[in-house]
């Protein structure tokens, strides 16, 4: 139990906070707060102040579904601040997205330092891919100059060429670097970067030689690093994390057992853990890829040539270069005939393995091309080791600075080839009868003409990667979002994130009066199963639903549709309409309240990425109109095996997956609307299905309590 004297400080931190910043106590954060505090408070640690594992196993973990307008960050913040200092762990606080988590560090943490009487340090931890490589940038600035290719080795199929106009940026950031402007990290130069430009010049763990480096003094990446072991509190993401986890845990954060997580955005986490530990390669992209290899090679050695017993190892490599793409492109007409049999089907975008078992003509040259793999991948791992050994050795043959070059070229390649084995690996090694199958798929990808075929593996559940990984060796965590719940329970979520029986699970009410706003069934809305007549109707109807004078946010689940409605709008209509795909979210968002502001009407046309994480406060939205319930696409591969699994085990998938996912997406949609206490407004849901079907009374109860007008 906490001593009284940390629930005192708690307490005291709460009363200054609000105090000083003239608010007043919210219900569900007070909730909020004591339910972490009980959580942590009641975690046992023994003489090495690790977690005791006896006891009930899972009752460091507390689950919080915590509305809008619940003040959740500073509801999870302040007590585990204060208990995280008085235990000796670190505080690993992680979001799904770029915008919250820096809202964190320049908002919500400096502003509880200011207003409460909590003591506390924290930084911004991000990947080596966030940041510059210097390395990267003199060689890309040196190279341009002298007339060679800077992306020289590495895969052209996949790397941009550096034009004069590149060089211009890379010059400018490097005074920029030199006049101590800048910091490195992508997110705080001052303009927006294109993935092409900032790719060259960033780097990761395979291809930074680490301490070894020349520039290791001025590194933007080490120098952000070097800070995280003196603050009480990082800030990070979800995939940081799960890189972290991946590694065994405490590599690049804190050791779980000495961390106290918590994860907002949490719904996303197990998402973001199967994308972690899912594998694919195109074949095509592949084997062109491991023939400029080879004929790189020469060139390369031509500087490193001396180092340790490069030699030795480089002379094995044109084998197994050759060995890999001969062996993939023997494979390729087998891939092509599974493919073709779906390229002539509008509904599948894929050929899905069923229960994820693979042919047996397929079987053999996986597990032939794992070995491959794994010999190519061996012999890379050798070369990098003895360029790294070669850097340190003061008599070695070869110029450090001819080492430090070609070595994120061999360390890029060893990275592809690891990857590509690790697939292979996937589909060689059949899956535990008693294990969650794999989803294992094909994708056809048009390139230029051509179809290439990616090859693709992933876990259908995250939770048992979770349980092991994160929960059992944690110190504690707290999970908290807007939408952890489906249905009115955490079965879902539990089901997907693997969180313990005996977790604490809480829901904490929203300050909102729900009321405020209506949700609306018209009478023209039609059953959304048939497509067509669903289409025909919105087009029909949306004009006279649309006021032109306010805010409006339309939601579709399919592009398809989306576009089809939009181009059948009236001219006076389609004028007010911003189209998702026309420009980026963030420039459409930022259109859209500029026209609000000069008191034009303007709506918006959006998919699932417009039903969670846009703010739209006030006369921004006023009418959220919501086509059809958003089921899941019906060809997606992984959501597929899954309910092919659930149903192997005598579930619904339908009840048990379908229904409740799209009763969580609901009620992100809806979440839309109401954005401050004062917010309000209307949500049409133009889907009869919602009345009509057995499931639509669940997942109308389900919904934040509105006011319901239903038109017969």
């Amino acid at each position: 139990m906490l001593p009284d004297l940390v629930k005192k400080q708690i307490q005291s931190a709460y009363s200054k906070f609000l105090e000083n910043k003239n608010l007043k106590p919210r219900f569900g954060q007070k909730m909020m707060i004591a339910e972490i505090a009980k959580t942590f408070g009641s975690i046992e640690l023994d003489e090495e102040n690790v977690r005791e594992i006896s006891g009930k196993p899972g009752n460091h973990i507390c689950v919080v579904e915590a509305g809008t307008g619940t003040g959740k960050t500073i509801a999870y913040l302040l007590p585990a601040l204060a208990i995280a200092k008085y235990m000796g762990k670190k505080l690993v606080v992680s979001t799904a997205t770029v915008a919250l988590q820096e809202q964190i560090v320049s908002k919500d943490l400096p502003e509880l330092l200011r207003h409460s009487d909590l003591s506390f340090t924290f930084s911004l931890a991000k990947g080596r891919g966030r940041y510059l490589c210097l390395s990267k940038l003199d060689n890309v600035l040196a190279e341009y100059e002298s007339g060679l290719n800077p992306t020289r080795a590495l895969y052209e199929d996949e790397m941009p060429s550096v034009t004069a106009q590149g060089v211009k940026l890379y010059q400018s950031m490097m005074d920029a670097l030199a006049s101590n402007k800048w910091s490195g990290e992508r997110d705080t130069w001052p303009q927006a970067l294109e993935q092409d430009e900032w790719q060259i010049i960033t780097t990761d763990h395979r291809q930074c030689t680490g301490r070894r480096c020349s520039n290791v003094s001025s590194c933007s990446f080490f120098k952000a690093r070097d800070s995280l072991h003196s603050v009480d509190c990082i800030v990070t993401n979800h995939d940081l994390v799960l890189a972290d986890l991946a590694l065994g845990g405490g590599a690049i954060l804190p050791d779980p057992k000495d961390t106290l997580y918590i994860f907002d955005e949490g719904h996303h986490l197990p998402q973001k853990a199967l994308s972690h530990f899912a594998h694919h390669s195109r074949v095509t992209s592949t084997s062109k890829w491991l023939d400029q290899c080879n004929k790189s090679l020469g060139a390369i050695l031509g500087h490193i040539s001396g180092a340790g017993n490069v030699d030795r190892y480089a002379e094995q490599l044109p084998a197994a270069f050759i060995d890999c793409k001969q062996q993939l492109d023997q494979l390729y007409p087998l891939l092509e005939s599974l493919v073709q049999t779906i390229l002539l089907d509008d509904r599948q975008s894929n050929y899905r393995f069923k229960n994820g078992v693979i042919p047996q003509s397929l079987l053999l040259p996986a597990v032939e091309l794992q070995r491959s793999f794994d010999r190519l991948t061996d012999l890379l791992s050798k070369m990098c080791n003895e360029l790294t050994e070669a850097m340190e050795d003061p008599h070695c043959p070869v110029p450090k600075i001819d080492l430090e070059n070609n070595y994120p070229v061999i360390g890029t390649w060893q990275s592809r080839a690891e990857a590509i084995r690790e697939l292979w690996a996937s589909y060689a090694v059949p899956d535990v009868a008693s294990s969650v199958p794999k989803a294992r798929w094909l994708t056809p990808v048009d390139t230029s003409g051509n179809i290439d075929i990616e090859v693709c593996s992933s876990p259908i559940l995250a939770s048992k990667t979770l349980e092991y990984s994160l929960w059992e060796k944690c110190c504690g965590a707290v999970i908290t979002s807007a939408t952890l719940t489906a249905l009115g329970n955490f079965q879902r979520f539990q089901m997907r994130a693997g969180t313990p029986d005996n977790a604490n699970y809480q829901v904490v009410p929203s300050p909102f009066n729900f009321a405020q706003a209506t949700l609306e069934i018209p009478a023209f809305a039609v059953d959304a199963s048939n497509a067509d007549v669903h289409t025909i109707s919105l087009i029909d109807h949306l004009p006279k639903l649309l006021d032109k004078k306010e805010g409006s946010l339309v939601l579709f689940s399919s592009r398809r549709q989306m576009q089809e409605v939009y181009d059948e709008m009236p001219d006076t209509i389609r004028d007010l309409i911003l189209i998702q795909g026309d420009s980026s979210k963030q420039e459409m968002l930022t259109q859209h309240k500029r026209k609000i502001d000069d008191g034009e009407g303007s709506i918006l046309f959006g998919l699932a990425s417009f039903a969670e994480g846009v703010d739209l406060p006030g006369d921004y939205c006023r009418h959220v109109i919501i086509a059809k319930l958003p089921f899941a696409v019906p060809d997606d591969p992984i959501e597929s095996a899954l309910s092919e699994w659930v149903e192997s085990r005598g579930g619904n998938p339908f009840m048990d997956i379908t229904v409740p996912d799209a009763s969580l997406k609901l009620v992100q949609a809806c979440g839309r609307l109401l954005r401050t206490e004062t917010d309000t407004g209307k949500i049409s849901l133009l889907d009869r299905r919602i009345l009509t079907k057995r499931y639509g009374k669940a997942i109308l109860n389900s919904l934040p309590p509105f006011t319901h007008v239903v038109h017969k």
